[in-house]
């Protein structure tokens, strides 16, 4: 069980140096958050009363408070992010103990112990504002959406932001394939379908393969085809709480992993040539991503059929416009080259994606 005390809510506790402190005489309990605190990643601070000097009690991202010790810290400086961590689910007075000491969350073990190990990691890794996350998906095939995914993730890494790129769709060929990384060291989909509950952010950035100045996880060459939704969900929001931007590359089909992935993310962009049997492809598409994406806007590509231009396929969809994707002649380069979409940032595609950046990172109160 967990609680939270009616007064300020904590902060989010980005970029807050120093570990989490444990404050217990109850060695029972002590073992049982040493152990949660290793299961998150964290070596904590221990004491028995408030430190000497207040120094560990005002610098701690965050403090767990046996309850024990709860009458002990009654005179304690009031901060936020205390925890008041007890056993007996029946106890009614442990609430009257949380104010007194100005905790901000009661928990209650053995049941609260997820939410306290996702607490404790969010300290371990600093977690801050959470990544700027873009879904690409084409209205049809052959729409050009791993191209302007890949130009994306380019983009963002090459203006300097964390950038890590997801490929959703284990029947594209590989996103590694098109970034001229096949072969690179790290781990793909597959070494993650047993993932459950947390994935640790720093150590999902480490094991991937770096192309590029960005991250890339995307599929081996095996047979495995699908992830658990569930680890879906683990892995991009491991992804996610590491800041900066995360480009997904989506099938358009939708089944429980694909629903996972678009429940994370903050816009969507849907892939759409300029010619009618697209748009009406599209539509369907747009149709299905409705249900999930809260922010669904159309990148067009040329070139058009009689009538039509980016407004009114974007018109005929209902969807707001993103902007034109522009052909590019410099990607239809000769097979085995390493040179990705969008990298020398000067063709049109770059300056596409430059501009998109620009505009949804101005949109969410600028990078992460």
């Amino acid at each position: 069980m967990t609680g939270t005390v009616a007064h300020d809510p904590s902060p989010a506790t980005g970029d807050l140096p120093g570990r989490p402190l444990i404050v217990t005489e109850d060695a029972d309990l002590l073992d049982d958050l040493l152990r949660l605190c290793a299961a998150a990643g964290a070596t904590p601070e221990v004491h028995h009363g408030v430190p000497d000097h207040g120094g560990g009690w005002e610098a701690a991202p965050l403090v767990l408070v046996g309850d024990d010790a709860a009458r002990r810290l009654r005179g304690a400086p009031r901060r936020r992010g205390v925890v008041l961590v007890g056993r007996d689910q029946d106890d009614s007075g442990v609430w009257r103990r949380a104010v007194q000491i100005g905790a901000d969350h009661v928990l209650m073990l053995p049941d609260g112990e997820q939410w306290l190990v996702d607490r404790i990691a969010d300290v371990a890794e600093g977690v801050g504002r959470p990544a700027l996350t873009v879904g690409v998906v084409g209205g049809r095939g052959g729409a050009g959406a791993s191209t302007l995914a890949c130009a994306l993730a380019v983009t963002s890494a090459r203006e300097g932001l964390r950038t890590l790129l997801v490929d959703a769709d284990p029947l594209g060929g590989g996103l590694d394939v098109l970034l001229g990384g096949e072969s690179a060291e790290g781990l793909r989909w597959p070494a993650f379908a047993a993932s459950r509950g947390r994935v640790g952010g720093g150590a999902l950035e480490e094991s991937l393969p770096r192309l590029h100045s960005l991250r890339v996880l995307s599929w081996d060459r095996g047979d495995c085809v699908a992830v658990p939704a569930q680890a879906v969900r683990a892995v991009l929001a491991a992804g996610r709480r590491r800041g900066g931007t995360v480009v997904v590359d989506l099938p358009r089909r939708l089944d429980d992993g694909v629903a996972e992935a678009l429940a994370q993310l903050d816009l969507a962009l849907l892939v759409v040539p300029g010619e009618l049997r697209a748009v009406a492809a599209a539509g369907r598409v747009a149709s299905a991503l409705g249900m999930v994406v809260r922010d669904l806007r159309v990148a067009v590509r040329g070139p058009y059929a009689p009538g039509l231009d980016d407004r009114e396929v974007a018109r005929l969809l209902g969807l707001p416009l993103a902007g034109e994707v522009p052909v590019e002649p410099a990607l239809q380069r000769a097979h085995g080259t390493t040179k990705p979409p969008g990298a020398s940032g000067r063709g049109p595609l770059a300056r596409f994606c430059t501009t998109f950046w620009a505009q949804a990172l101005a949109e969410t109160g600028g990078p992460r």
